[in-house]
């Protein structure tokens, strides 16, 4: 599984990046987390404002930012 988080860089997206990051390491999941932070490659995925999350190239988020709790709930779902 891969979770995309995308934006450019601003406090937000980087909260959004550290609360990905405790999810898949709270829930055992088996994920790598990647950054997107190039406005062309945000754009390819349609995304009109950060921070976005997407999970597998499939936007779930975008405008605001998760909590570890509500990207856990995400993760099980998949």
């Amino acid at each position: 599984m891969k979770i995309q988080i995308l934006g450019t860089g601003c406090p937000k997206c980087k909260q959004l990046m550290a609360n990905a990051e405790k999810a898949v390491e709270t829930s055992g999941v088996d994920a790598q987390v990647e950054k997107i932070d190039q406005v062309q490659e945000i754009m390819k995925f349609g995304v009109m404002s950060t921070p976005a999350l997407a999970i597998d190239g499939d936007v779930k988020s975008a405008g605001k930012v998760l909590s570890v709790e509500q990207i856990q709930q995400m993760l099980e779902g998949e």
